[in-house]
Parts: C-alpha cells; sequence; structure tokens
C-alpha cells in the first residue's frame, strides 16, 4: 500500500472532473462520492503513468493497453490490511482488465493505493455479500450487492509495479 499527499491542484481537478460528469445511475452514494472517487483515479493515473479514458467501462489506460478501473471508498482511518476492496455487483457490466484499488481519507489530505489486480484473478478470490447482509468479517450491513477481497489478499496479487516505470503513451 502506497501513501499519497493530496494536493490542492489534485482536489482542483477531482472536483472539475466531478461537476463534469454528475450523478451517475445507479450511485450507492448519490454522487457524494464522486470528488473521492476522481481522486483515486488520479492518484492511480499519475502513480502508473497512464492515461485518463474515464469510459463507460473503464478509468484509465496504461501504457501496454491494460483498461483499468479504479475503485475507491472513503475512510476517517488509515486502512489496515483485514478491510475489504469492493465491486459493487451493479458494476459488473463494466468490460475492464483490471481494478486498482484506493482508500481516500474524509478531509481528502491523503490517499492510500492499494494495488493493482487483473480483474478474473479478483472474482477468483472474492467473497459475494448480498445487499443486506451483515458482513461476518465486520459486521457492515451491505449497501449494494458485491464481492469483495481483503486488503492484504489484492496487495498479494499487486501487479503495479509491473507498470510503474513505464512512459506514458502519449
Amino acid at each position: 500500500m502506497i501513501e499519497y499527499i493530496v494536493t490542492e491542484s489534485m482536489i482542483d481537478e477531482a472536483t472539475h472532473m466531478a461537476e463534469e460528469m454528475g450523478r451517475l445511475n445507479n450511485s450507492i452514494t448519490k454522487g457524494e462520492g464522486n470528488i473521492s472517487g476522481f481522486l483515486g483515479e488520479i492518484v492511480v493515473r499519475d502513480y502508473l503513468k497512464a492515461d485518463q479514458a474515464n469510459t463507460y467501462d473503464y478509468d484509465l489506460l496504461l501504457p501496454d493497453g491494460l483498461r483499468v478501473d479504479v475503485k475507491t471508498k472513503r475512510t476517517g482511518v488509515k486502512p489496515m490490511g483485514f478491510y475489504d476492496c469492493s465491486v459493487a455487483e451493479l458494476s459488473l457490466h463494466q468490460d475492464c482488465d483490471a481494478y486498482a484499488f484506493c482508500r481516500i481519507k474524509n478531509d481528502y489530505n491523503v490517499c492510500w493505493f492499494i494495488g493493482l489486480i487483473p480483474h478474473d484473478r479478483y472474482f477468483e478470490i472474492a467473497r459475494y455479500l448480498k445487499k443486506g447482509d451483515i458482513d461476518p468479517s465486520n459486521n457492515y450491513t451491505v449497501k449494494s450487492s458485491c464481492y469483495n477481497v481483503e486488503i492484504d489478499r489484492v496487495e498479494d496479487e499487486d501487479i503495479s509495479l509491473r507498470y510503474r516505470d513505464q512512459p506514458r503513451t502519449r
């Protein structure tokens, strides 16, 4: 897991992107997480030297063409290894090659890039939770059906190092 200090320019860029996008259909947070989501994308984009794509199916395009969807959760604390990375069942229509996971502090001052994991591998190791289920690992009542993988497992599968030092495609 890599900790980033979020800059004012990153917040400005994320705010602008969120305003342009507006509220997505089926948004679990009703659009409240848009700035956080874009901050996660900006951190991963800059770390992996990716190009911003923001398509319906994925957020970033890596130099070798790998299509990455970034999933970001807000938090009040530094994430622990037993916390979960989640992909909502509502997102299964997305056609991406990999997922990148981030946690961002509620005040936007810190973002943790957890790792990059291939799409198929994620679902091989994920556990399914249905809306209304109580997750036995943390007693959280699931707000939207999802697939979860612990941060430690995502970090074990992280493939981001092979991309970090590649040049940008543009």
